[in-house]
């Protein structure tokens, strides 16, 4: 069985949420620490390049997510229990609704134009040279930072942090998996 190695998220306007799941490769086991890939360097890029820059471009969140190991899943240390996530969720939830009371049809982050970037996910000199640092490292677009800062005011919210701090926009940066491995 091959394990899905990256997962895709992105919001659509009236509150629909895409999950996708690829494998990094053809055979499932590309940067797997205890598989081995029989894939060509042409043959990974010809299969991830099925997903046009573009379109990966609109997704706000794609990371990896490598097998778990066995002694994790059958360890004892401590979780967040979902309880505890979904009520975070709703922390988060309610502080977009209240920032957004004002504003006509827009309830989340994800709706943010630019105008409402600019009002409402301001950033510390610290945060601007790391966003800077990562759009001319990586070589994102325009869409991709806008991306970036919505999904750094929603970890904030879920932070219950009034500004966005450069962790959060590390974090967010981070979820940009699929720009630095194979687009960048």
């Amino acid at each position: 069985m091959t394990i899905a190695r990256a997962a895709i998220s992105v919001s659509f306007p009236a509150r629909f949420m895409l999950a996708a799941a690829m494998n990094p490769c053809p055979c499932g086991f590309f940067g797997d620490p205890t598989r081995e890939c029989h894939c060509s360097p042409p043959q990974i890029q010809r299969y991830v390049s099925k997903i046009s820059g573009p379109l990966l471009d609109r997704i706000d969140i794609h990371i990896e997510v490598p097998a778990v190991k066995y002694k994790e899943l059958r360890g004892d240390s401590p979780v967040e229990s979902s309880a505890e996530v979904r009520e975070r969720a709703l922390r988060a939830r309610a502080i977009q609704l209240q920032r957004f009371a004002t504003e006509k049809s827009i309830y989340a982050n994800a709706q943010m134009s630019p105008k409402l970037l600019r009002k409402y996910c301001g950033i510390s000199a610290e945060g601007e040279k790391l966003l800077e640092n990562a759009i001319l490292r990586l070589g994102l677009s325009a869409r991709a930072h806008d991306r970036i800062l919505k999904v750094s005011r929603t970890i904030a919210d879920l932070d219950a942090s009034p500004g966005i701090e450069p962790r959060h926009l590390s974090e967010a940066i981070q979820y940009r998996t699929l720009d630095r491995t194979y687009w960048a």
